[in-house]
């Protein structure tokens, strides 16, 4: 009876040091990991995994410099992609990719990801993981849509970005889309890891899984099914992994068809933990190129604004709100590193100290592009990977390490965080 009274209190134990270990959500709507508050400085880096990869285009020795120099600034929150979707060879899109077909994949993008999660584990990192696009650059919903039969997605750069939303509206609107893109997130979530024997259910390196990169309606008539959407897919993942907390990741009222109601009833669901906002001051025109430095204290504005409207919207739902992409070019629109930012490090500053200001719990910046130097100003296979997807310049809105000025921001920032 003793012994047994011991595996029990061992159990027990275990199971309590195991739950310190995964983010959690106080019921005071922050952010904690064991008995203390999380908040953190992130970055993006969809294309880590890929590095990890002992495939295609895979790099380790160089995804582990990158990861200890983010880790010695300060940066231990890293959000990814899980992995690209078929066809690779389609104009502007990133390869190699994971999901050759529906729930067929390549075995090397598979480790990749589960190398990822062993060097973040070392480092006591953690990543927010997401498991769909909804544009073109990786597949995504251009990629369920093709395999259910509603014919190839036109690419905004080649076709005209009107054609692209005609085209991908219909994703939330096609039952048979949705759920090959919540098979795949059941595929992954339920993974184990290869190389540690852990399910990754169970895994301290994840802070999140995530629904989408930008997930929209892309129409009036598809918000409510966007919600369902993201409703379903939410739910299928809490039921395989209930240690992880669920994001939508969305860039706010201009992701839902600019109706912040709508942004918040999503993020008002049972199994969404946190709200998440994206900000893009350039792209949505708040500042000009020949503005990127005079101009930069309005592109702020613009974004406190952007921000207190989200932050009001969620007052009552007592969830964390965390930006976790805002990005900011050069001045010129420069793509090498080390130019001159003046203009990004107004921004940037502007944004990272939103976290040890208390207003919100994190932060990623879009993104880091570390000790790469682009060989182009466009991305073809074989190019070193950068933040940059391939529909974009390369470096356009990536931080290099020779870019001193807008890391030490950041690790300004990151060291007030801890």
């Amino acid at each position: 009876m003793r012994f047994l009274l011991m595996l029990a209190v061992t159990a027990m134990a275990l199971c309590s040091a195991a739950q310190s270990s995964f983010v959690k959500v106080s019921p005071g709507g922050h952010f904690t990991l064991g008995d203390s508050l999380y908040t953190f400085v992130g970055t993006n880096m969809w294309y880590a995994p890929v590095l990890a990869s002992p495939g295609e285009a895979g790099n380790l020795p160089r995804l582990r410099r990158e990861l200890d120099f983010l880790h010695s600034i300060g940066v231990n929150n890293i959000r990814v992609m899980a992995g690209a979707d078929a066809p690779a060879d389609a104009p502007h899109h990133v390869s190699p990719v994971l999901q050759k077909s529906p729930g067929v994949y390549d075995t090397t993008q598979l480790i990749g990801l589960d190398r990822l999660l062993v060097e973040l584990e070392k480092r006591h990192m953690q990543a927010v993981i997401y498991l769909n696009n909804a544009w073109e650059w990786s597949g995504g919903y251009g990629s369920y849509l093709q395999w259910t039969g509603h014919g190839i997605a036109p690419v905004p750069g080649i076709d005209g970005y009107n054609e692209y939303v005609s085209h991908v509206k219909d994703f939330v609107l096609s039952p048979q889309a949705v759920e090959l893109a919540v098979n795949h997130a059941r595929n992954i979530v339920s993974r184990t890891n290869s190389i540690t024997g852990i399910p990754y259910s169970q895994s301290p390196a994840i802070m999140a899984w995530q629904i989408c990169n930008e997930p929209r309606a892309f129409s009036a008539q598809g918000k409510e099914a966007l919600l369902e959407y993201i409703r379903k897919t939410s739910e299928a993942i809490r039921t395989i992994d209930p240690n992880h907390l669920v994001s939508t990741g969305s860039e706010g009222k201009f992701g839902c068809e600019v109706d912040i109601d709508l942004w918040r009833r999503i993020h008002a669901l049972p199994s969404i933990d946190y709200a998440v906002i994206h900000i893009w001051p350039f792209n949505w025109r708040w500042v000009s190129e020949p503005e990127l430095t005079t101009g930069a204290q309005q592109a702020v504005d613009y974004a406190m604004e952007y921000i207190d409207e989200h932050i009001r919207a969620l007052d009552s739902l007592h969830k964390p709100l965390v930006i976790e992409e805002f990005g900011y070019p050069r001045t010129a629109q420069s793509l090498r590193g080390g130019d001159d930012a003046a203009g990004r490090d107004i921004f940037y500053r502007a944004i990272l100290d939103l976290v040890p200001q208390r207003k919100v719990d994190g932060v990623n910046f879009w993104g880091w592009g570390g000790e790469a130097v682009p060989d182009s100003s466009r991305w073809t296979p074989g190019s070193p990977y950068v933040t940059d997807p391939a529909h974009e310049p390369q470096g356009w809105y990536s931080v290099f390490n020779s870019d001193t000025t807008t890391v030490s921001v950041i690790r300004n920032a990151a060291s007030r965080c801890r």
